[in-house]
């Protein structure tokens, strides 16, 4: 009783702190005067959303689609990459310098060039969603493979186990927390590589909406557009928030 009513306080916290915000927005706006193509009201907003409901559906559900195979590509990937180089020195010589210097480099200017590889399509936005998906599961994947109990890893030894039986009984179930925080971390990073790069070279997606609103100076559509991909977005947090509380606490 006590826990529910807490949540119920907290969620009533947050939702009022986001009711103020809107309610600051527009008065900003009416107090100012402000044109539309400045910056519209909130409910100019909605209305967007309402009058063209199937605009941000649609484009929406492109860039939901997007965000989720990049995201479950990138994480395969990221896990894959970091066991590997778990396994040998050498590997995590090779490739954690690789994997920090393509988190370093701007997701601008990775587009021109992996487009130029792979085409000017969604396969480009594909692997730009892969590759911000990849680094955070790569870093805290193989930081808790590395995080082991005390004495574990001698204890494995003295029993003879092999490298594969260490992996699966020891290494990966330590790993577990820190592949969930990287996972949480990913998970929000998919959406915006998603927009990103449906912004800059798309031709549907909420990216795609956006580029098109900023050239028409439609203020109320990219407003809208970004509305959606917040909702999105903080989904998709939410969600990972989730999915890493119940498989904690099942440990």
């Amino acid at each position: 009783m006590l826990t529910g009513l807490r949540t119920a306080k907290l969620l009533l916290v947050q939702i009022s702190g986001i009711v103020g915000l809107i309610v600051l927005w527009q008065f900003w706006v009416a107090a100012r005067g402000l044109n539309t193509i400045v910056l519209p009201g909130p409910m100019s907003v909605v209305l967007q959303l309402l009058n063209e409901p199937a605009v941000y559906f649609w484009n929406g559900l492109h860039t939901l689609a997007l965000a989720l195979a990049g995201l479950a590509l990138g994480t395969l990937l990221g896990t894959t990459v970091a066991v590997v180089a778990w396994s040998s020195r050498l590997f995590e010589g090779i490739l954690t310098p690789l994997g920090l210097i393509f988190s370093s480099v701007p997701i601008v200017a990775l587009i021109p060039v992996i487009a130029r590889i792979l085409g000017y399509d969604v396969r480009t936005e594909l692997a730009i969603v892969i590759l911000i998906s990849f680094f955070p599961l790569f870093v805290f994947t193989l930081k808790g493979l590395k995080a082991l109990p005390p004495g574990a890893s001698d204890l494995f030894q003295t029993l003879g186990a092999t490298k594969r039986q260490h992996l699966a009984w020891l290494a990966l179930p330590a790993s577990l927390p820190s592949w969930l925080t990287g996972f949480r971390i990913a998970a929000p990073h998919a959406v915006l590589a998603a927009i990103v790069a449906e912004f800059l070279m798309g031709t549907s997606g909420l990216g795609h909406v956006l580029e098109g609103a900023r050239s028409d100076l439609q203020m109320q559509r990219a407003l809208a557009a970004s509305l959606s991909a917040t909702v999105i977005s903080v989904t998709f947090f939410l969600l990972s928030a989730v999915l890493e509380q119940r498989l904690l606490r099942n440990r």
